[in-house]
């Protein structure tokens, strides 16, 4: 039977089924494809990004040879810059600037991007040193991309930084969020390394709250950097989600990263609520965890889905399903406790909501089951409420509020970025946003000290 011969999967295999997708330029690719470069003068593609990267100058730097400079560039402007050569959705920001788009095809810049930044990880360049010191502490709450940009940058300017991460290791979504395939630890593991050179101290398995106090942070440090990221995936409000077989997203691809795999998935039915990056993320991993049937479930249509394009198109070549206007209703389960089918409605879409999508609304008498296995909760994550409501500040249902420009939230000794303030139709919850947010707090940190008459 086909299910025998996918139960048969060896652990190597599985482990070969997360290696990286996308292979990277050859010397010969990335020379070739540099050169197609026209370096604009007003290039569009630098201002498409969100961290200012100089692109035509570290392009020029490959095509000359000059790969730590070319590395140096893209690191200076984005300290994630090698996990966003593989993340960033370039089609909609540079390479969909690309003034090339009206006559060929835009320059490859992502691929030319993760070029340099491979050649630096793979001969251990040490890129930036630290500012000689000033004497102010900064605490950072996240050692997220937005948490190591704040570090990185305040680290060049002289300041003494510890981060705090619950986390066993650095990197936050980079390092357990993202899938292997697409992101291998090891980059974000050097991104890292990158900031902690700059004598940047980096507590893991520090929770704020628990291990140390607020008042501890607020007594022994001069300013503060609130960039912890999201938590766990709330609960669907549905029976059955105490069943066997129910899982977190975050906490599958989190365990998949982390080098937790296993068979359980092999020749299993998989349904995947939900139709953002991470329910993309659950979906391909557990088909190369082994699944026979992978479904995503999405309350809404195509149009309405909140997960890149590329992603979407990914899933569909990996053989992930799709079943639009379906929503649950109720897991269902054996006596044993084990999932075996969740039942849905079809839904039609009624008048708009407060952010534009069309509002599901059930079609009566549409109940169905779906047999399933498992089932993959990805609806979004819930918010830091009780830290951000420790420290006092003003937020909007777990969005804090801060200064447009200098991100400063209602407590002036007190800076956020990152996932802390997205939401609410505040920003986009992207890395290369968030990396560009820890710079921007840098900046009005050193800004204030440096301006007569701060203390």
């Amino acid at each position: 039977m086909v299910i025998e011969k996918i139960q048969r999967i060896s652990l190597t295999n599985l482990e070969k089924n997360f290696q990286e997708v996308e292979p990277g330029l050859t010397n010969q690719e990335a020379i070739d494809e540099a050169n197609r470069c026209l370096y604009c003068y007003d290039a569009p593609c630098i201002k498409a990004c969100p961290t200012g990267i100089n692109i035509p100058a570290f392009i020029k730097k490959i095509a000359s040879g000059n790969l730590l400079g070319s590395a140096k560039t893209i690191m200076s402007a984005n300290p994630v810059g090698a996990s966003c050569a593989r993340v960033c959705p370039t089609e909609e920001l540079c390479e969909g600037a690309c003034v090339l788009n009206h006559s060929t095809k835009p320059i490859m810049i992502g691929n030319l991007q993760r070029y340099a930044t491979d050649w630096a990880i793979h001969n251990n360049q040490t890129l930036f040193e630290k500012g000689e010191s000033n004497g102010k502490k900064i605490a950072i709450i996240g050692a997220g991309p937005a948490g190591l940009s704040a570090a990185r940058e305040l680290a060049r300017l002289g300041y003494k930084v510890t981060v705090f991460e619950a986390a066993n290791k650095a990197g936050g979504l980079n390092t357990y969020g993202i899938v292997s395939f697409r992101l291998p630890q090891r980059i974000s593991f050097w991104e890292v390394e990158q900031v902690k050179k700059l004598n940047v101290t980096i507590r893991t398995n520090t929770m704020v709250g628990r291990d140390i106090t607020i008042e501890e942070l607020m007594e022994g440090f001069d300013r503060i950097v609130l960039a912890a990221g999201m938590g766990h995936v709330p609960g669907l409000g549905i029976s059955g989600e105490e069943l066997d077989g129910v899982y977190d997203a975050i906490e599958f691809v989190k365990a998949t990263k982390g080098g937790e795999l296993s068979n359980e998935f092999v020749g299993k039915r998989v349904v995947v609520i939900g139709a953002g990056n991470t329910a993309i993320d659950g979906a391909t991993c557990s088909i190369r965890l082994g699944a026979e049937n992978v479904k995503i479930l999405y309350r809404r249509t195509v149009d309405e889905m909140t997960a890149y394009d590329f992603e979407y198109e990914f899933a569909k070549q990996d053989g992930v399903e799709f079943r639009w206007l379906t929503a649950p209703q109720r897991i269902i389960g054996n006596e044993n406790g084990k999932v075996t089918g969740i039942e849905c409605l079809k839904m039609k879409l009624g008048e708009p909501e407060a952010d534009g999508r069309r509002r599901p609304v059930a079609v009566v008498g549409s109940e169905h089951i779906i047999p399933v296995d498992v089932v993959v909760k990805a609806i979004g994550q819930t918010r830091h409420l009780f830290l951000i409501e420790q420290f006092g500040l003003e937020h909007d249902g777990g969005v804090v509020k801060v200064d447009p420009v200098t991100l400063q939230t209602s407590n002036p000794d007190i800076f956020a970025c990152g996932d802390v303030i997205f939401g609410k139709g505040q920003g986009e919850a992207m890395v290369v946003t968030a990396a560009q947010q820890g710079k921007e707090v840098a900046y009005a940190i050193h800004k204030q000290f440096t301006t007569v008459g701060t203390t």
